[in-house]
């Protein structure tokens, strides 16, 4: 990717509030004790991430891949989403689409962040492409990693390749079910999401994963800009094994057939940033 080089915000304002955004910053030790010459060319060179976990995760998904962007010396945001993670407290019926992307905004604007590179997984997809749609002139290069591809008005459940109403309806049936409790759907066990059991790091994700507010599948996106359209704008399929019952192949497909979309192809399952996190890294650099 070629993005501009970004601003470093005021870092006692980003340390302050490291903890509640999901931030990792490089220790000020190790810039402040390098040459000046080389704090200078790395400042050129460094890029602002903000990565956007799907349903069931949170921030700490991303660790694997915020580790060695941290070592090479750029900022990286893995923010948890309302009712997730650590903020899963705060799970309610109000939780919605909505919700999730006023969280990254604010993260946006409360770091006063340019030239991001911004990546959604999964259901995060919806959420960078409504945050797209208001802040497009803060990104930089907008990437979906085998993630939601909305238009106005589509729901998580509606969006991909159009179907019937009943088609939709069982699907939020489905989806209901899942949320015995109407505010919540329990998660999926890892190896449906590509993770084998045999994993190092399955134990890991199964405890981690945590009940998805129910809404946020269930709303309507507004986007009154056209949401990603005009960004530079990357589409990475993971296709081994591809997820099931999924509508990512559905997207990987008409991307490939977009002139404005740069596509990539993962030979890992649906959480690429667990089982393939290096691969994932070249690719975001």
């Amino acid at each position: 990717m070629s993005e501009n080089p970004s601003s470093f915000p005021n870092r006692r304002k980003v340390m302050a509030g490291m903890a509640a955004a999901g931030v990792v910053l490089t220790a000020p030790s190790q810039v402040n004790s390098a040459p000046k010459e080389k704090s200078e060319a790395r400042s050129k060179m460094q890029k602002t991430y903000v990565l956007v976990h799907g349903a069931w995760h949170g921030g700490w998904c991303w660790r694997d891949v915020a580790k060695p962007l941290l070592d090479a010396g750029h900022m990286v945001f893995t923010p948890s989403l309302s009712g997730l993670a650590e903020r899963k407290h705060l799970v309610s019926p109000e939780i919605g689409l909505e919700t999730h992307i006023t969280d990254i905004i604010s993260l946006i604007e409360y770091y006063d962040l340019q030239d991001i590179i911004l990546m959604g997984h999964s259901y995060g997809g919806m959420v960078i492409t409504g945050v797209a749609d208001s802040m497009k002139e803060r990104i930089s290069h907008i990437v979906y990693l085998d993630a939601a591809l909305p238009e106005n008005g589509d729901t998580m459940i509606s969006q991909g390749p159009r179907r019937n109403a009943e088609a939709i309806k069982e699907t939020e049936v489905g989806l209901r079910a899942l949320a015995p409790d109407g505010i919540a759907m329990q998660a999926f066990p890892p190896e449906i999401l590509g993770i084998a059991q045999s994993h190092p790091s399955y134990s890991w994700v199964a405890e981690k994963l945590t009940p998805h507010p129910l809404k946020t599948w269930l709303d309507p996106i507004k986007l009154l800009d056209g949401g990603s359209h005009g960004l530079n704008r990357t589409f990475i399929h993971c296709n081994r094994p591809a997820l099931p019952n999924s509508r990512f192949q559905w997207h990987a497909e008409q991307v490939q057939q977009d002139e404005s979309w740069q596509y990539h192809a993962l030979a890992t399952g649906h959480d690429a940033m667990i089982t393939a996190p290096q691969e994932l890294f070249q690719l975001l650099t």
